[in-house]
């Protein structure tokens, strides 16, 4: 049987990188690849559906082996990683038995995690971690999710013994450029309610999660030599700093944690005639929401009025919602995920998403499915690691969800 360390380090081999600018399904075809490989191996492993279908999405079916009525469980992840950071030829290494020191990830280019930065760091004393050389990400996020499915997956058609319902597993591309759900089957799928394996610490239970929008700023301006250029210049740059010091200060990720909401730049570029900023938006409570995006109208309508009309353009779209309406009237679904820790001596750890996940937008789509840990950490960044042990705890988490469903 293939240890899920194994597995999951034989896929971050893939470089899987998402690509926002893109207009492709997927948004870059190199996840295809990634998704042959699974597709292959889950027949290996004895799962006879798998396959890929046009948009790249992974489907298959562990048959049941119960006289049981028990419900449908799916369980997903997703094989993209963030163009926050490059995921190719990543050089992972693995730190056994891990002293709670500061862990040197390069020494030429001193690249250095250190515990004061990472509190994180002082819960995996005496763990293996692993990590890259702080050039790449890891891709943990989520290829540990992957891993903990496929290795649940294994462990059934090894030990038929043990008994269990049908189980549907799917894997997306594109989840971390917000469009992982475009596609995805819900009706074909055909599970009752399912988890997104895409957190991080071991324990976390998420179905709470960011109302998201993004806006996406375009400023035009009027160029001409600076030596003529009194009352004829405007330098969209500057007004560009205009609009962004009109947003409230302390509502930025820096200065927030929990339930409170933010508005992030993620990406500025422009000269003096046209300057471009990328904004996501995000706030838990929906009348905050509204709001937040009701005021960068606002700056945008002010600005207009101020320098003329057409100088400032904001296109403002929802990217995915709250989760947590659509999950409360199917509560049980929670209670058995932290039933299932407990019962391995885990602590469950409720906790809000700082972010999005396919399994939001798949229960708008009436697939009931929050989210659950993958042991990562830090994701996103070279600082990026994983416990070798925490994964093998979820995947006996994912085991015992199947188990206590049966009753």
């Amino acid at each position: 049987m293939t240890h899920v360390s194994e597995r999951f380090l034989k896929y971050v081999s893939f470089d899987t990188e998402s690509n926002p600018e893109s207009n492709t399904i997927p948004t870059s075809a190199k996840q295809k690849e990634l998704a042959k490989y699974l597709v292959d191996e889950m027949k290996t492993i004895g799962i006879k559906d798998a396959y890929m279908d046009e948009f790249g999405y992974v489907y298959g079916t562990i048959e049941k082996n119960t006289s049981k009525q028990v419900p449908t469980i799916g369980f997903i992840s997703h094989m993209d990683t963030s163009p926050d950071l490059s995921g190719k030829n990543i050089k992972y290494r693995i730190v056994k038995n891990y002293d709670g020191k500061n862990i040197v990830l390069n020494q030429e280019k001193n690249i250095i995690m250190k515990t004061s930065e990472f509190e994180s760091l002082e819960k995996y004393v005496g763990q293996d971690l692993i990590v890259t050389d702080g050039t790449t990400l890891l891709g943990a996020d989520d290829k540990a999710g992957i891993a903990e499915i496929l290795t649940m997956a294994e462990t059934f058609y090894n030990n038929p013994s043990i008994e269990h319902g049908e189980i549907k597993i799917g894997f997306t591309p594109d989840e971390e450029v917000g469009s992982g759900a475009d596609h995805f089957n819900v009706k074909n799928f055909g599970a009752d309610f399912a988890y997104t394996i895409d957190g991080g610490e071991l324990g976390e239970v998420e179905y709470e999660n960011f109302n998201a929008a993004s806006a996406n700023i375009i400023i035009k301006g009027t160029n001409i030599h600076p030596g003529s250029a009194k009352r004829k210049m405007v330098n969209s740059m500057l007004i560009s700093i205009e609009f962004n010091n009109m947003l409230p200060v302390f509502e930025n990720p820096a200065f927030t944690e929990g339930y409170e909401g933010f508005n992030h730049l993620c990406d500025i570029n422009g000269t003096v005639e046209e300057t471009k900023m990328q904004y996501i938006i995000r706030d838990h409570n929906m009348d905050s929401f509204t709001a937040k995006k009701e005021r960068f109208s606002k700056i945008t309508n002010y600005l207009n009025e101020k320098y003329g009309d057409g100088t400032v353009e904001a296109v403002i779209k929802d990217s995915y919602f709250n989760m947590k309406e659509k999950i409360l009237p199917h509560m049980h679904i929670i209670e058995t995920a932290k039933k299932a820790m407990e019962a391995l001596d885990i602590v469950p750890i409720d906790v809000p998403i700082r972010g999005g996940t396919d399994g939001a937008r798949l229960s708008f789509m009436g697939l009931p499915c929050p989210n659950l840990c993958t042991g990562g950490q830090n994701f996103h960044g070279r600082y990026e690691y994983v416990s070798i042990q925490s994964m093998e705890k979820i995947v006996d988490i994912l085991l015992k969800i199947n188990e206590l469903y049966l009753g």
